[in-house]
């Protein structure tokens, strides 16, 4: 529910400047209606970077990498006792 509010907040806020900027005719009229589609590009490109951003750090876990190995070989072991052919490796 905070994250709705947040965003319900911000859209309240961008469509107040956005009808502030119409009224005071900073901007020309024939201009103004490329704001919102300004908006959502620079919203996507923010969303990528975000997850770009992400993804360079995303962290390494070498300790779970081993338990993820030990269950693995678990598994394989139990399912060999059990007769399945799950590979050598």
């Amino acid at each position: 529910m905070k994250h709705v509010l947040k965003i319900l907040t911000l859209l309240v806020a961008i469509s107040a400047f956005w009808i502030g900027l119409l009224e005071t005719s900073v901007i020309p009229r024939s201009n103004a209606w490329l704001l919102p589609i300004y908006f959502v590009v620079s919203l996507g490109c923010y969303g990528l970077l975000m997850v770009g951003i992400g993804l360079m750090q995303f962290p390494t876990c070498p300790h779970e990498a081993l338990l993820l190995q030990q269950d693995i070989i678990e598994a394989k072991d139990f399912l060999m006792q059990k007769g399945v052919d799950v590979g050598s490796s």
